[in-house]
């Protein structure tokens, strides 16, 4: 800045020189201070470029890995009401405007501020009477930037949430391509994209009006004090109270107020985006997890995985009514238990409370003696695992996915624990093995492949606690015996919780649980649950409907084979 501010002195230095007819030496001096000081700012100029550009893409590097770390640190009921394509487009665009105007932005806003306030101190040395005349404007200009700021800091936030609403659409309409096109509706979510991509460009083209309204004013104001200058400056010089090279210095200084004042109105929408951005960020970034463990807490003990619940209560957020209520379950160390139930009962619920994926609203889990509130949370979850009905797969190699919950999983781990989920030979006839990348969510694929995948990955982690969560669904009725008949050995001396809607899979059970509304209905073994529970009678028949209707025989001999 003070190259800048020195060029336009020694600039009216050499003009007055002249005029007076000194000495070539002279001339010859301030033409290479000139060009010295033309050098100093060029050398300058590179160097703030350069450390902007680190500056604004280390925030972002930074920002970045402290927002992901965040999101990985927040519980699943956060990610229950929020859209994956407003989560990416926070850790995208509104990122990279925080970038921009950090790493750019806060350095012009800087540099333009420091060139106003040199240029000024210079125009005062010079002529104070006349400076304070040019810089009269500045004052306007500073009440049509705060102004500005006002107006188009909401409309900004609007930009940003419109964004924000697209990529939502955008990231679904690729996830949901399939059940687009089965059902031939490209048309309709076209329409309905169509719809969003309007809504972003109606409230930019309103950011946009009014930043054409207000940027270009706030470069005109400056206009009006160069025509003071020209008008009272020149009446000086002709009076001679102001030499031709003053005058000419004062009025360099003055344009070169008007390029700072230009920057301060683009950079001060860069700075409304910004802080818009940076509001939708820092509402994640606030957001404190509500699932964590407590400082210093122990790892889970060792023992076998038996599990209690006493009293225990659940209700997600928003919900009228609770997912589970007053729930006493004890769970001895090896049993396998069954949670069956209609839709919505709480068995799922149930199950997802043991790895804290949500935390009982009343009451207390026990494993192995232990409150899972008070031990360290990833030992807790190192000792479950779960297979869901539709289990995720990531874009990555076969061998990865199975190793997923221990890389540390040897060839032949993975390979046995494919083995033992019937996963082996199927894998073998993949183009590269165990090295075969897998699409992005699995979907290269068939549903039952996955799950196969899914199973072998649980049984690689090797878990005191298994949950099948309707794992063998996707499955024919072949297949289903065969990982069935693996899952006896893998299940023996390991509790299992069992979500099933098959009369088949209940088979493996040694104890089943009845379900209805949140509350436990009923308890007991298969045989005598179909004398005691109505109930649950009533599921086994729904499970059987043309053989229970039509005669009642072969629903006896199926109990009688369980």
């Amino acid at each position: 800045m003070v190259a800048t501010v020195a060029i336009p002195y020694l600039t009216g230095r050499a003009i007055d020189s002249v005029k007076a007819g000194h000495a070539k030496h002279e001339l010859i001096a301030l033409a290479i201070a000139i060009v010295v000081a033309g050098l100093l700012r060029l050398g300058l100029s590179v160097s703030r470029r350069l450390v902007a550009g680190r500056v604004s893409l280390g925030v972002e590097y930074d920002l970045r890995n402290v927002l992901y770390a965040h999101l990985q640190r927040l519980e699943l009921g956060f990610f229950d009401h929020q859209q994956t394509g407003q989560l990416m487009s926070r850790s995208t665009v509104d990122l990279q405007a925080v970038r921009f105007f950090l790493g750019y932005g806060l350095i012009f806003i800087g540099q333009s501020i420091l060139t106003i306030g040199l240029a000024a101190v210079a125009m005062i040395a010079v002529q104070p009477g006349l400076a304070l005349l040019a810089l009269s404007p500045v004052s306007l200009v500073a009440l049509i930037a705060w102004r500005y700021g006002r107006v188009s800091r909401p409309a900004m936030q609007e930009v940003q949430q419109r964004i924000a609403e697209l990529t939502a659409d955008t990231e679904e309409n690729v996830s949901g391509v399939r059940v687009v096109k089965s059902f031939a509706r490209e048309d309709r979510q076209l329409e309905r994209f169509r719809g969003t991509v309007a809504r972003v460009f109606d409230q930019s083209m309103y950011s946009t009006r009014l930043q054409a309204f207000y940027t270009p004013f706030i470069g005109f104001v400056p206009n009006l004090g160069l025509a003071f200058v020209l008008f009272f400056g020149g009446r000086q010089v002709v009076h001679g109270s102001l030499t031709i090279g003053q005058f000419a210095a004062f009025y360099t200084y003055l344009l070169m107020l008007i390029s700072p004042m230009r920057t301060l109105g683009y950079m001060l929408s860069s700075a409304q985006r910004a802080t818009a951005s940076g509001a939708r960020i820092f509402q994640i970034l606030d957001r404190e997890p509500r699932i964590e463990s407590p400082a210093g807490a122990p790892p889970l003990p060792a023992g076998r995985g038996g599990v209690t619940l006493r009293d225990v209560e659940l209700r997600f957020e928003g919900a009228r009514h609770a997912a589970l209520e007053a729930i006493d379950l004890e769970v001895e160390p090896g049993t396998t238990i069954a949670l069956v139930g209609a839709t919505g009962a709480g068995k799922t619920a149930l199950v997802s409370l043991l790895p804290r994926l949500y935390d009982a609203t009343r009451g207390a889990v026990l494993i192995d003696g232990a409150d899972i509130r008070d031990v360290d949370l990833p030992s807790l979850r190192h000792e479950i695992a779960i297979v869901n009905d539709d289990p995720f797969l990531f874009s990555a190699s076969v061998h990865d996915n199975i190793a997923y919950a221990r890389p540390d999983a040897t060839r032949e781990e993975v390979e046995e624990a494919a083995r033992r989920a019937q996963a082996h030979d199927f894998i073998a006839a993949l183009p590269d093995g165990y090295d075969t990348r897998i699409g992005e969510r699995g979907l290269t694929v068939s549903g039952g492949q996955r799950q196969r995948l899914a199973i072998a990955r649980a049984l690689v982690a090797n878990p005191r606690i298994l949950v099948l969560d309707d794992a063998t669904s996707s499955v024919d009725a072949s297949t289903e015996q065969e990982i069935k008949t693996a899952l006896r050995d893998v299940m023996a001396g390991r509790t299992t919780f069992i979500i099933a809607h098959r009369l088949s899979t209940i088979a493996l059970a040694d104890e089943i649980v009845v379900l209805e509304q949140g509350r436990v209905a009923a308890r007991g073994p298969h045989a005598e649950l179909v004398e005691s529970s109505p109930l649950y009678r009533e599921i086994v028949e729904k499970g059987m409907p043309d053989q229970v209707f039509l005669n009642r025989k072969p629903l006896e001999r199926e109990v009688a084979g369980l």
